[in-house]
């Protein structure tokens, strides 16, 4: 496989972000709304509440920006299916981070760009690969 092409970097770049955007919203609501409640959950319990959310927010706004080009069953069939191994690759390696950093479940200034990074980088060469190979597309 030519791992060399730059257009299809290019687009795998735009998809990664597409799902970074929708995976953080609900990963890091869920973890900003955990810091400002008193509860008694464990950093486990919210991380893994915020994997699902994140991961729940991204298929939505993957689902509506393919409502474009097609119905709703087909849209949110082909969320799912294209894009879940991006998106808990992502979501796994942003809170693995997360928690490596701050013990998990906190989000400081400095920790937010580095799990960002991490999230974007993780899912880049499959991103990539599923493209080259298939040539589909989420966005």
């Amino acid at each position: 496989m030519n791992w060399r092409c730059k257009h299809t970097w290019k687009k795998a770049r735009t998809n990664t972000l597409w799902c970074l955007f929708g995976c953080s919203i609900g990963d890091f609501g869920t973890i900003f709304y955990f810091q400002n409640i008193e509860h008694d959950w464990s950093s486990f319990e919210i991380m893994s509440l915020a994997i699902i959310n994140g991961l729940l927010t991204s298929i939505i706004l993957e689902t509506i920006i393919l409502l474009k080009q097609m119905d709703f069953k087909a849209a949110l069939k082909t969320a799912l299916g294209m894009s879940f191994i991006s998106m808990l690759g992502m979501e796994l390696s942003m809170n693995i981070t997360d928690l490596l950093l701050t013990g998990g479940a906190i989000l400081t200034w400095w920790a937010v760009p580095l799990m960002l990074i991490v999230g974007f980088i993780t899912p880049l060469p499959y991103n990539y690969w599923r493209l080259k190979k298939y040539n589909i597309s989420c966005h």
